[in-house]
């Protein structure tokens, strides 16, 4: 019989999904639900409300939030958190959508202080999305700033990670994938692509399809993975 904890787990991927209304990416996760036993009602209880908190969170937002709307959620976030932990949580976000915006002398400031929390917390799960965030913005700013050098470094840096399991199932932010492909650094996001592999276990196929669009000189349509 699975735990409570078990189903939890499960379902995790599946109501992640279900927040970002795609629900393409959250059915393989919910036929999961299949297995647990049917007749017990302490099961069906905790599924039960699990998915609607999951639903709910998805439902009535009238459709993908602008740029400056993200950049508000992000930065109201970041301004509750309340100790350094609540801050790692927050900062990845802020940094990412303060960029989106163009307050750049902000995201940098987000980024770095990420990085400086990011020792601290080597233990929590969430800490291999919070390194690919910081090295993300740092990176971004890098290309923009016309350090290459620097921008391939935290590229590689961003693919040397734990995996999370949003990372495992949808993969990373390819923005800075993305800027250096722009400026013709193949090479660097191929090395890119082979490093994500080992969090990003469900992406083999989409990442073999984006090496050979890059081999053959193209960049991939990163779809979500833009705004992940």
């Amino acid at each position: 019989m699975q735990s409570a904890a078990t189903i939890l787990q499960v379902l995790e991927s599946a109501l992640i999904s279900a927040h970002y209304r795609d629900l393409a990416l959250a059915s393989p996760a919910l036929q999961a639900y299949s297995v647990f036993p049917s007749g017990d009602a302490t099961y069906m209880r905790y599924i039960t409300t699990l998915l609607l908190c999951g639903f709910l969170a998805g439902c009535g937002k009238g459709g993908p939030e602008s740029s400056k709307q993200r950049v508000q959620i992000a930065l109201g976030k970041l301004a509750a958190a309340d100790s350094p932990e609540q801050r790692f949580y927050a900062l990845g976000a802020a940094a990412k959508e303060s960029f989106a915006v163009g307050k750049i002398e902000d995201a940098q400031k987000y980024a770095q202080e990420l990085m400086a929390l990011l020792p601290s917390f080597q233990q929590n799960r969430e800490y291999g999305g919070a390194m690919s965030d910081a090295n993300l913005v740092l990176g971004r700013i890098a290309v923009r700033n016309g350090n290459m050098e620097d921008a391939r470094r935290y590229l590689i840096v961003a693919g040397q990670i734990p995996t999370t399991p949003q990372l495992e199932n949808y993969g990373p932010n390819m923005s800075l994938a993305k800027d250096l492909l722009a400026k013709g650094e193949r090479q660097a996001v191929l090395d890119y692509f082979d490093l994500c592999r080992k969090f990003w276990t469900n992406g083999g196929g989409q990442l073999d399809k984006w090496s050979q669009q890059v081999k053959d000189g193209k960049i991939p349509d990163f779809g979500s993975n833009l705004s992940n």
